[in-house]
């Protein structure tokens, strides 16, 4: 069987679910590069399938999503403590196996270069331009002290609860937690 036609059999199997659209959530727990780089790639790809995909970060994903240029003042003291000890920014995440104190993640993002591989900000860029939505969860920002104007500039990026991400899941033909 060719490649082309199982994927006109799968499109059509995740168009004909019933009560389901063509929509992908996912949850986005993990703060480890490797995981966020697999997250990018399914959703990149999954959007240009023509899949509309919804990426709840939570947690320790939120931290793929500081902007290392910009500050929040007001915090409290435990708002600061993780501020300080959480990663700021993509290029600070970390392998989850094999991290030989960076040495293990400088190895994987050379080796992508030299693969041609999307570096997770190229990935993070696709994934704006094919319309990827990004929500943040508001009880994992209120917990780690983060703000909304430390994080980054992407198309529509916005704060919501649980609620928002269940709904969005509830109609979602696919349902993944990383």
């Amino acid at each position: 069987m060719d490649i082309e036609k199982e994927l006109s059999e799968l499109k059509a199997k995740v168009n004909s679910a019933p009560g389901m659209e063509n929509k992908l959530s996912m949850v986005v727990f993990s703060g480890e590069l490797d995981k966020q780089i697999a997250s990018l790639i399914i959703a990149t790809g999954a959007a240009a399938m023509g899949m509309k995909v919804v990426l709840f970060y939570t947690f320790w994903g939120t931290a793929a999503l500081r902007d290392p240029a910009k500050k929040a003042g007001g915090k409290d003291f435990m708002g600061k403590m993780f501020g300080f000890m959480l990663p700021k920014g993509r290029d600070k995440l970390k392998l989850s196996q094999m991290n030989m104190a960076g040495a293990g993640t400088a190895m994987l993002k050379s080796l992508m270069t030299k693969k041609n591989v999307a570096s997770l900000d190229q990935l993070f860029e696709a994934a704006g331009a094919l319309g990827v939505e990004i929500n943040i969860c508001q009880m994992s920002m209120d917990l780690m002290g983060m703000k909304m104007e430390e994080m980054i500039d992407y198309p529509g990026l916005k704060v919501v609860g649980v609620a928002s991400f269940l709904a969005d899941a509830k109609e979602s033909a696919v349902q993944l937690f990383i």
